[in-house]
């Protein structure tokens, strides 16, 4: 069974940064395309960056140049480092296998970016 825990969110300003991490349990994660999704009050649930097992990334064209997608093979886990953060990066960040998520999503880590 597969987990998906996401954390690093939090209240930032405009053109601030934050780090997320997610772990992930289950096998076969150096194999699996991750992504970072974010979902905005009323608005549909995007997918922002994805990274392949081998490291290959892409990115929303509202994010590139802002954010970089990695990942740790041997610890199971992925990170999104965000920068030059906007009030519309503002969402709940969600990590999941790309791009077919499965359905039993983590909890999600909340980013405000507000002044």
């Amino acid at each position: 069974q597969v987990q998906l825990v996401e954390s690093g969110g939090g209240l930032v300003q405009p053109g601030g940064s934050l780090r997320l991490s997610c772990v992930v349990s289950g096998t076969f994660f150096s194999i699996r395309v991750m992504g970072w999704y974010r979902q905005a009050p009323g608005k549909q649930r995007e997918l922002v960056a994805s990274i392949t097992g081998d490291s290959n990334r892409n990115y929303a064209e509202s994010v590139k140049g802002r954010f970089t997608i990695a990942r740790d093979n041997a610890k199971k886990t992925v990170s999104l480092q965000m920068n030059s953060l906007r009030p519309e990066d503002t969402a709940v960040y969600y990590c999941n296998f790309a791009p077919y998520p499965i359905d039993d999503w983590g909890q999600g880590t909340q980013v405000t970016v507000s002044s």
